[in-house]
């Protein structure tokens, strides 16, 4: 297909006129049968990559109110990507055949082609991949905005909580510790941010698209690598762009290497229609505006009312004022009976940790599932988000509360799912795939505290077992190497 820069135009695939940025118009040069059926292939192939197929998207495209937009609404519609064939196994998950639905959108599209050969004589595609690109132009630079903004302003990997402080380094995952570490360097993540929007911005406009589609590939070619060495559950996704991107460059790289390899001098050509109807001018630049009001200036504003009012990754709901600290369980009882302290106890509490917002842990000596995903999906529930708890072993508790201040009473609901009852751990190749709480049956329970001092507090009721409990917990004053990051999401 290197050809085509140097082709004239075609005048039979389509009403619309076609330019070249050449100042003389040279007879159309016939593909090599070769290229013709290549490009069949990878026609199919990209439109099945970058059109949703998924009815959800659709119907959440049409049904979401419009007039008052949310983020996660405008996130959903730039977030998809392929899903026709899922493998259940640790391979499907982790490995070479998570990449399943890619394989079987190929196979689709080499079938398509083999059709598509037996009926047309065209000689060559030049306008229609022309259109291809700017499909998965657009396609790329849409996504990458969305997930460019979640690091611009950092949310994506918040700074530790007091919790993830207090957990024995081996008690994390591999992909836990990854994110933890470009927690505490919110500006790192902010670069990596600004990076990935440009590279969607430059997507957009066919001068620059070679540009965009360097930065897109190189940039999202370390985050699929960085996927797969720390099990971070994202390497398809990334790789779906740095697919995306060296397929927008492939269209540029004959004249990149005749003029930085060969030392030639070398006149970029490119196609682009020319509209001569009015409608169909006016549907160009409404639509090209339209993507770029929609996913680069009102994304903006909606990620960045989310950065300060409504981090996804961590619960927005306020905690318990004055509580924020690491506190001694000094005495425990349960159901009367006074339980002593020992590291080895399956029940007694140890390490409480209150949160600025509205969590709390305790850790006992009981192991409890593991959750194995990175802490993403954007759930609107507090309850469901569970950054806090990804990745982390050692037998900590994660729990939601709500504080009655009248009545001091906390609501206590447990945030550890099992392999079973919960929906968010596996894997969300559909953007629309939230958790369901209305489904859950989350045990409630109620304890009522007791400030008896700016350093105690004392918390008693009955746990989720319906045993009485009694605990009375001492704030510890720590001091971290660690300093909190100076940008940091929520208001709290």
């Amino acid at each position: 297909m290197s050809d085509i820069t140097h082709s004239a135009p075609a005048t039979q695939d389509t009403s619309a006129t076609v330019h070249t940025t050449a100042t003389a118009i040279t007879p159309v040069k016939p593909w090599k049968g070769y290229q013709r059926i290549a490009f069949r292939i990878a026609f199919v192939f990209f439109i099945i990559m970058c059109i949703p197929t998924s009815w959800n998207w659709y119907t959440h495209l049409f049904t979401m109110d419009w007039l008052h937009l949310k983020y996660r609404d405008v996130y959903d519609i730039a977030r998809f990507q392929p899903n026709l064939w899922n493998i259940e196994s640790e391979s499907g998950r982790w490995g070479i055949a998570s990449y399943a639905s890619w394989l079987a959108a190929l196979g689709i599209a080499v079938i398509g082609a083999a059709i598509w050969t037996l009926f047309d004589r065209r000689k060559e595609y030049n306008v229609l991949y022309y259109w291809l690109r700017v499909i998965v132009r657009y396609r790329a630079g849409i996504g990458i905005i969305g997930f460019g903004y979640t690091k611009l302003f950092p949310v994506q990997m918040p700074y530790p909580s007091i919790s993830n402080l207090h957990t024995n380094f081996g008690d994390f995952t591999a992909q836990k510790i990854y994110w933890l570490s470009i927690g505490i360097v919110p500006w790192y993540q902010v670069f990596a941010g600004i990076v990935e929007v440009l590279a969607g911005v430059l997507l957009f406009f066919r001068g620059t698209a070679a540009i965009g589609a360097v930065l897109l590939a190189g940039a999202l070619a370390n985050i699929t690598f960085v996927n797969f060495a720390y099990d971070g559950g994202v390497h398809v996704y990334s790789a779906y762009f740095v697919l995306l991107g060296l397929f927008v460059l492939a269209y540029d790289i004959p004249g990149i290497y005749r003029l930085l390899v060969l030392e030639k001098y070398t006149v970029p050509v490119h196609y682009y229609p020319s509209f001569k109807e009015k409608w169909q001018q006016y549907t160009r630049y409404g639509l090209k505006s339209g993507a770029i009001i929609l996913f680069v200036l009102i994304l903006f504003y909606l990620q960045m009312w989310n950065y300060l009012y409504d981090p996804y990754k961590q619960p927005v709901t306020k905690g318990l004022a004055d509580t924020q600290g690491y506190y001694n369980v000094t005495a425990f009882r349960l159901n009367n009976k006074v339980i002593p302290y020992s590291p080895l106890d399956t029940v007694r509490w140890q390490h409480v940790t209150f949160e600025k917002w509205s969590s709390l842990t305790y850790q006992v000596n009981k192991p409890v599932w593991l959750d194995l995903s990175n802490g993403g999906g954007s759930p609107k529930n507090d309850v469901d988000r569970n950054f806090e708890l990804a990745g982390v072993a050692g037998g900590r508790r994660f729990f939601f509360y709500e504080a009655d201040t009248v009545k001091q009473e906390l609501v206590l609901r447990d945030k550890n799912r099992s392999a079973v009852n919960q929906g968010r751990e596996r894997q969300r190749r559909n953007a629309t795939d939230r958790p369901n709480t209305s489904k859950k049956k989350d045990p409630l329970f109620v304890l009522h505290y007791e400030k008896t001092g700016p350093r105690r507090i004392i918390l008693y009721g009955l746990n989720e077992n319906k045993d009485s409990i009694y605990v009375i917990l001492d704030k510890v004053d720590k001091q971290y190497l660690l300093s909190p990051g100076n940008i940091s999401a929520g208001q709290y």
